[in-house]
Formats: C-alpha cells, sequence, structure tokens
C-alpha cells in the first residue's frame, strides 16, 4: 500500500485536489496517478465521491484547488452514472459518435489528396494506434456482445438499461488510451460482463473504474485505489490482494492510535499535576501534548451486522411448481419447469434481460396464474418482496421517521430492537439516522429501501437485483444476513460474487426458452457449461465443402486494402496471445496458485484451451493471407 504520486511517465495525474460541499470535504490534497495500460479500480464508501472524481478528471466538472495534468493528446472515453444520448438519433449513431475523431481522420486520410507524406504519415500512424481499421466490425462486435437494441432505433424509444449499454459502446468504439468508466457493469447480464472483463483484461489502453462487481474488480484490476477521508489509498493488484493490504494498514493505523492513546494518557496525568509552563521545556511539551490531542483518529469502518427479522417456521411444503409453462400472447416465456423450494435455502437466478426472470417470480408468489402446470403455496409462506424499481422515498423525512413509520420497535423473534438499534445494522451512525432522506447518495438511499422492506418481516425473501449500487461494505453484511437467514430466499442478480457466496442452487435462463436448475452455486455452473460447450464442439464433425462450379480459390489475386491492414497487424496480435498464453499455462504449473485461487483455477484452464483455439485461428489466417500475398507476387514478377 502506499500514497500514490505523480511521476513524469503517467498519462493522467491528479494532484494535491481540494473540494467542499459546504463545510464536508470531499477531496482533502488527493493525488494519483494513472499509467499507460494498468486497469486501475477505484472504491470507496457510497457517498465518498467517487463519480465526483470521475468527473473532474474528464472536464465535466473542477476542484475547488489542486492540479490535473494529462498527457499530450491523450484520448479518453468516458461513461458516467447518468449518460446523455443525442434522443434524435438512431442507436448505431450515437455509438459512431464516440469515434468521431478517429472517423474524420480516416476520412482525411482515404480522400485528402493534398496531403504531403509527412501528413500521410501521422494520420496512418494515429489511426494504426487506435485500431481504426477494424471500426466497422468492432461496432458489430461491441453492438453483439453488449445486446444493444437494433442499430437504426431512435434512442428516444430506449429504457434506461438500454440507453446505458448504447452508452458503454460510446465509450469502448474508439479504442481510448483511457477508459474512464462509472459503474460499466449496471444493467449487463452475466455473459456481457463476462465478454466486457476478456475485452478489458485484453486491451492494451489503461482503465479507471468504479464498480461494485468484486469479480470484475478481482479479475480485471492491476491496481485498486481506495478513495477515504478525502485521500487515495493506492494497492497493488486485484480486488483481494485490496482486502489484505487494507487490513495491514487499519492494523498499523490501530497500533498507532494505541501508542498515541498511551502518550495522552500520561500527558493528561502530568498536566493534571499543575505543572506551569514557566520553562521552555515545559511549554514545548505542554505544546506537543495540545498537538497530538488534536490529531484525527484513524476512521473506524461501521462494524455492524444487518440481521433479517426472524422469519416464522415454514411448512414442510414452502412452494411447489409442477411443469409450468406461461405464455404471453400465445409465445412462451416459460415451459416445463420443475421446482421444489426448500426451507433454509437460497437460490440465485440468472439470465439476461427480458427472458422472464420476473414472470417466474410473479409465478412463485402467486401474483399471475400459469397457463399450463400448477404452483403449489404452502400454508405458512409469507412472501416479502424487494422489487428492482424499489419505492418511492419521503425525501423530506428523516431516515428514521421513513423507516420506523411510526412503529418505534422491530420484532426479532421473542425479543425486540429499536428502530434505532435496527438501523445502526444497515449502517447507518447516530447522525445519519437524524438526517434527510434527500441529503443521502444512492447507495446510502437502497439501504433506507431495504431496511424499510425487510423490516417486514417473512419468511420466503424474493430479491430482486438487490445489489444494485451498494457499496462493497454493505453488499457484505448482506451477504452475510441472507446467508444467516432462516427461511427461504430468492435472489435475482447479475453480480456474480454475491451469488457464489450466497447461494445453495441457480436456476439459469439460457438460449430461448430454455430453463435449467443447477445445484452448486454459479461459477460451478459456468465450469460445467464451458465444459460442455468444448466437448460439443470437439464432437461435432466438420462440413463438407461444396464444389460450386470451377475453383478459383488458388488462383493469384492482389490481397485487399483492408487484407493488408490486417495481415500488418496478425504479428503482433499472435505475439500478444502466445503471451497471455504462456502466462495462463506459467499459473496453472504453479502450485501456489491453486492454493490462492482454487475457485476460479478451472474457469483459468477453461480460458486457456479458448485462447489456443483462437491462436490456431490466428495462425490459420495468417497463412492463408500470406500464401495469397506469394501467389500473386510469383504470378507478377
Amino acid at each position: 500500500m502506499s500514497n500514490p504520486s505523480v511521476q513524469n511517465d503517467a498519462i493522467l495525474s491528479a494532484k494535491d485536489l481540494e473540494l467542499s460541499f459546504g463545510n464536508d470535504p470531499v477531496l482533502d490534497g488527493a493525488t494519483l496517478a494513472v499509467y499507460p495500460g494498468e486497469k486501475v479500480g477505484l472504491v470507496g464508501r457510497n457517498g465518498c465521491g467517487k463519480s465526483t472524481f470521475l468527473r473532474i478528471i474528464t472536464g465535466a466538472e473542477s476542484a475547488d484547488a489542486g492540479q490535473i495534468s494529462r498527457k499530450q493528446g491523450l484520448v479518453v472515453g468516458y461513461l458516467p452514472q447518468e449518460f446523455e444520448l443525442n434522443e434524435s438519433d438512431t442507436v448505431e449513431e450515437n455509438i459512431r459518435a464516440g469515434s468521431a475523431d478517429l472517423l474524420a481522420k480516416i476520412e482525411r486520410f482515404e480522400t485528402d489528396e493534398n496531403l504531403s507524406l509527412a501528413e500521410q504519415e501521422n494520420l496512418q500512424r494515429a489511426i494504426d494506434h487506435a485500431d481504426g481499421w477494424n471500426l466497422e466490425s468492432r461496432l458489430e462486435i461491441l453492438m453483439r456482445e453488449l445486446s444493444t437494441p437494433p442499430a437504426d432505433r431512435k434512442v428516444s424509444y430506449l429504457s434506461g438499461g438500454e440507453k446505458r449499454r448504447v452508452g458503454l459502446c460510446h465509450a469502448l468504439i474508439s479504442q481510448p488510451d483511457l477508459l474512464v468508466l462509472d459503474e460499466p457493469t449496471n444493467h449487463l447480464d452475466a455473459e456481457a460482463i463476462a465478454w466486457l472483463e476478456s475485452y478489458l483484461a485484453q486491451g492494451s489502453g489503461a482503465c479507471l473504474f468504479v464498480t461494485h462487481d468484486r469479480y470484475f474488480l478481482d479479475r480485471i484490476a492491476t491496481r485498486i485505489i481506495e478513495l477515504a477521508d478525502g485521500r487515495f489509498f493506492s494497492y497493488d493488484g486485484n480486488y483481494s490482494d485490496y482486502l489484505a493490504g487494507k487490513a495491514e494498514r487499519q492494523e498499523r493505523d490501530q497500533q498507532v492510535e494505541r501508542k498515541r492513546q498511551r502518550f495522552l494518557k500520561r500527558e493528561i496525568e502530568w498536566v493534571r499535576a499543575g505543572v506551569k509552563a514557566r520553562r521552555t521545556k515545559q511549554r514545548s511539551r505542554l505544546d506537543n501534548f495540545y498537538e497530538i490531542k488534536s490529531q484525527k483518529s484513524p476512521d473506524q469502518e461501521l462494524d455492524m451486522e444487518l440481521v433479517i427479522p426472524t422469519p416464522p417456521k415454514l411448512a414442510n411444503i414452502v412452494v411447489e411448481m409442477k411443469d409450468v409453462g406461461f405464455y404471453y400472447e400465445r409465445e412462451p416465456v416459460l415451459l416445463g419447469l420443475d421446482l421444489k423450494f426448500q426451507e433454509g435455502e437460497c437460490v440465485g437466478v440468472v439470465g439476461p434481460n427480458g427472458v422472464g426472470k420476473t414472470t417466474m417470480l410473479k409465478l412463485v408468489q402467486g401474483e399471475i396464474a400459469p397457463t399450463e402446470g400448477r404452483v403449489t403455496i404452502g400454508k405458512r409462506t409469507e412472501f416479502n418482496y424487494v422489487d428492482q424499481t424499489r419505492l418511492e422515498l419521503d425525501e423530506d423525512k428523516s431516515v428514521l421517521d421513513e423507516v420506523s413509520q411510526g412503529i418505534d420497535y422491530v420484532k426479532f423473534g421473542d425479543e425486540s430492537i429499536s428502530v434505532r438499534g435496527y438501523l445502526q445494522r444497515f449502517l447507518f451512525s447516530n447522525d445519519r439516522i437524524n438526517d434527510r432522506i434527500g441529503n443521502l447518495s444512492g447507495g446510502e438511499k437502497n439501504r433506507v429501501l431495504l431496511a424499510k422492506i425487510l423490516k417486514r418481516g417473512g419468511n420466503f425473501l424474493v430479491l430482486d437485483e438487490p445489489t444494485n449500487d451498494l457499496d462493497l461494505p454493505t453488499l457484505r453484511v448482506l451477504e452475510e444476513a441472507l446467508i444467516n437467514f432462516s427461511g427461504t430466499s430468492v435472489v435475482v442478480s447479475h453480480d456474480r460474487w454475491f451469488l457464489d457466496r450466497v447461494c445453495d442452487r441457480v436456476i439459469v435462463f439460457e438460449k430461448g426458452d430454455l430453463v435449467t436448475v443447477n445445484e452448486g452455486n454459479y461459477s460451478y455452473y459456468l465450469q460445467k457449461r464451458k465444459a460442455r460447450e468444448l466437448a460439443a464442439a470437439a464432437a461435432r464433425p466438420k462440413p463438407a465443402k461444396k464444389k460450386r462450379g470451377r475453383d478459383r480459390s488458388n488462383e493469384p489475386r492482389k490481397l485487399k486494402w483492408k487484407e493488408e491492414r490486417e495481415l500488418e497487424g496478425m504479428e503482433d496480435a499472435i505475439l500478444q496471445i502466445e503471451t497471455e498464453i504462456e502466462e495462463m499455462e506459467k499459473k496453472l504449473n504453479d502450485p501456489e496458485f491453486y492454493k490462492k485461487n482454487a475457485a476460479s483455477a478451472g474457469e483459468v484452464g477453461v480460458t486457456l484451451e479458448v485462447k489456443r483455439s483462437e491462436a490456431k485461428a490466428m495462425y490459420d489466417r495468417w497463412e492463408k493471407l500470406e500464401a495469397i500475398r506469394a501467389n500473386y507476387d510469383k504470378a507478377t514478377s
């Protein structure tokens, strides 16, 4: 762990930033630097100023004091939490707008006949640096992998989540030197998140991002920077390394605090003895006492336990679904679903947006009837539904008044706890409990909603995207609460770390109307699915090539312009993927890797096989293009 400093080779640096909202300091001498190619995860509690800092370094907002420096010519792609698109343009037009400068360079290179040789070389270098010759294929890949709406759809007709995905494509399309991403995984399904991880990890550009997705942090970040008390603390490595490093820092801080307290205790006794500060030495000692006494003790993270009210006992039958099907306007949404929920289990629900997850939750609770099959709800089953749209909060009420609703105590089995004590378990300090809802950050408001809804009780919790916008400490305590909950819970989430920690089974909405029920957590399901896909691909016979008239494949021809560009970049691309393969092979041959990363070792092995297949395809393509060029050179020589 270190306090980051600015150095000459940084592509972006922030030095001694100061920012306050009223009397509340947000940035207090904050200093950091971002270097070429590194992937930096920015973490911190809700409301600490992470999004504000991103707005400052991208020029969308200004600090009260301090300096921002950028490398000359730095290209930045920015995805804020609230991304503004051109509502009158189409999806494709908005995405292309993210590469407007690059498109202008390409057009000038191709059409301006008055360019000097030096200007041509400079333009060529800039276009090559941004991989501009592959812009069209990159556009198609981004739209497909991030599941954007159709290219010609007007943005004004899109939902908030759809606009968010278009905004992400807009930020990625230009292959910038630095990507600044604020919650990039919001509104992405698990498969899109996995693709984005791979895309960013393999990219040569730097990335500074804020996210609550801990797998994303663990797999992408090469450094974690924590914003706390207005300052930055830097930890080399990923999220797991950060947790270990932070624990060490807190222990050192506590040792310093214990020494400070011992010193103050001795000096207080000396002061109380009535020693007069007449001599210089005594005056100096007294000054030193007041200086150390005024020092701020290290902030402690609230060590609270989020406890869900004790649920009533469930009957033998909780909820049973037998051969359940549901149709919407004669189109199947669910078919042949068999499920039997057990007391004490947590079941995860995963799948792309719009495939029927919310419909399934409504069927489980009896809110809608199945088109076919039967849903049986136990006599003692009491549902408590946390909808992803959530409830409206009264911005003028205090946190205490909003949650208490005139009731001073919350029942926990045979015991009761005050609403104030209950809110402390949701990580609210006494001061914050009395604060207006309107003064809270987005994450704090979500904690108020959780506290308000979970207070209702129930023995069957149905949670639809409960992790949205929660900070990392709150996610951890919510996980512990669900693990210790004695009732039944169903959780719809795209947060893979959360699913892995709390779920005993996962229901996965796969391609078409296929819904599978899988024992174990989500990572185990992914490993099994990848193994099935590889086995199926290996067993699949290659289709016989059809002969269509005269075979011209071996006739000499000149490489097309795009093929020339592709061939020029293939050597570097092959070298890059071979390096990645070598690094993964080293990991898998290292016994220490298995000890520290047992859960992810299988996934690394699967990724290695995929990379080997990609490398083979690259070699095949390279050999084909080289053969075309060699044949043409031979025929024309």
